[in-house]
């Protein structure tokens, strides 16, 4: 059974929808693709899924032991390569203002956030650069 249905919806647009949910995700090409850049690209969507991946993946790991990720943020760059157009690197920026736990919990959520599915599965010449400010 699908998880997603797609659609070309013109001018560069597409639209996604998740169907168990019904949420909706429209993409544009960038501006320096030919695009208008009003909505994600589909290579933003692929570097703030790794993001999202890894904090949802610290998140379960943070509710085992009991711990509020409360005040996480994070901030992803990604960086195009031009020849081949293919993402050269994404850059993750995590921020977690008052953060809880022990230096041993601290670093067993930067290794779960690591070692999410999207990190795992994106291919290893796209680089994975991961800051914790924690």
């Amino acid at each position: 059974m699908p998880t997603i249905k797609s659609s070309y919806e013109g001018n560069l647009r597409t639209k996604m929808v998740h169907l168990q949910s019904g949420n909706e995700v429209i993409t544009d090409a960038p501006l320096d693709n030919n695009g208008k850049g009003e909505a994600f690209s589909p290579t933003d969507l692929v570097a703030a899924a790794l993001g999202s991946c890894m904090v949802t993946i610290m998140g379960i790991v943070a509710n085992r032991d009991g711990i509020d990720l409360q005040g996480l943020s994070w901030e992803i760059t990604k960086i195009m390569q031009s020849d081949p157009r293919k993402i050269a690197e994404v850059i993750v920026t995590f921020h977690w203002e008052n953060p809880q736990g022990t230096p041993s919990f601290h670093q067993k959520l930067k290794n779960a956030a690591r070692t999410c599915p999207v990190a795992l599965s994106l291919h290893p010449d796209i680089k994975q650069t991961v800051m914790f400010n924690f």
